[in-house]
């Protein structure tokens, strides 16, 4: 049984190659991957090298680099100890973009029966967009704008509508997106660029700006607009990692109207809320049809054509949203 995975060798440039095949270790099982999801936002920041020096994304970025943090796939192996998991059991992980993957078993969570492999492989997006929430503090009949209807603004949406919020807005120039949007529970879309969608912003919600504003989007530019479309004593969260902070300006909304300003990040797990507990979760709700998934997963990759799939990511922003790799395609 051969193995095998993506790598990024340098920037731009991304290979296909064979690997020694993991054995799982005491506590560990073997994971035969199904699928792993492209996490486009990430991935085309890291693939581009769209980072400034001295960030945490350069001292993260070495290479060899191997990209992915989302794959599904069923367990093949049982290191010793492990009696919570069966061979054949369909699981999700943080994991690259490979084939098999040795992983300590209680850092899985088992797929409902009642979601395919292809949805189960937003748990990862949906758990980062879930760091957002948290940070946001809404409640139910609560009012959001989150800017940007990528992955992460997709997920955001989700979460917003499982929350029962009264009004979940949604700014993004691509028309195709914000469709995408509308059938994840958003009340309202604006096919705008952020700085020119305040009008916009107002109308949807009866005259009164939103408490909380979202950049989902990883764009350093929209910041300071952003911070002009959020309530008085409002919040806005930056769940969107740009590789630019240094380019994000203050506006004079800060002070002046009394804005919160807090980052959310996929690394600030805790005890209570962290990959494993916000993957049980949003599992429970999607089985159940409170977060919708259909439609999402756009694009679907052999891993040999890892070239084509990254290229896709980066020349076809408005006809992209779920890029897969299904690794029982070689």
């Amino acid at each position: 049984m051969s193995s095998s995975q993506i790598v990024f060798t340098g920037k731009q440039q991304v290979a296909y190659e064979e690997c020694e095949m993991p054995v799982p270790a005491a506590g560990q099982i073997l994971v035969r991957n199904h699928y792993t999801l492209m996490s486009t936002g990430t991935e085309n920041i890291v693939f581009n090298r769209l980072f400034d020096e001295g960030t945490h994304w350069d001292n993260w970025v070495k290479y060899p680099f191997h990209p992915g943090y989302s794959a599904v796939g069923e367990v093949a192996a049982l290191g010793e100890g492990v009696t919570d998991r069966t061979i054949g059991q369909r699981v999700a992980f943080r994991g690259n973009h490979r084939s098999h993957a040795a992983v300590a078993a209680a850092e899985t969570v088992p797929i409902p029966d009642a979601l395919s492999s292809k949805e189960a492989a937003w748990f990862a997006l949906a758990k980062i967009a879930f760091m957002g929430v948290r940070v946001a503090d809404y409640h139910v009949g609560d009012s959001v704008l989150i800017i940007g209807a990528g992955p992460i603004g997709q997920m955001s949406v989700r979460w917003a509508a499982a929350a029962g919020l009264e009004h979940i807005i949604v700014a993004d120039p691509v028309a195709s997106r914000l469709k995408l949007a509308l059938a994840g529970g958003a009340t309202a879309v604006i096919d705008k660029p952020v700085d020119k969608c305040h009008d916009d912003v107002l109308a949807a919600t009866g005259g009164k700006l939103p408490r909380i504003v979202i950049d989902s989007t990883g764009n350093a530019a929209v910041f300071d607009a952003a911070l002009t479309l959020a309530a008085d004593f409002g919040r806005v969260v930056i769940l969107g990692d740009t590789g630019s902070p240094a380019s994000q300006k203050l506006t004079s909304d800060v002070i002046r109207r009394g804005l919160v300003i807090v980052g959310a990040h996929d690394g600030h797990n805790d005890a209570t809320w962290n990959n494993v507990t916000i993957g049980r979760l949003f599992f429970s709700l999607a089985a159940r049809g409170r977060f919708d998934l259909g439609g999402l997963a756009t694009h679907v990759f052999a891993p040999s054509d890892a070239v084509k799939a990254y290229e896709t990511a980066n020349t076809r922003r408005g006809e992209t949203m779920g890029i897969l790799f299904e690794w029982d395609k070689k």
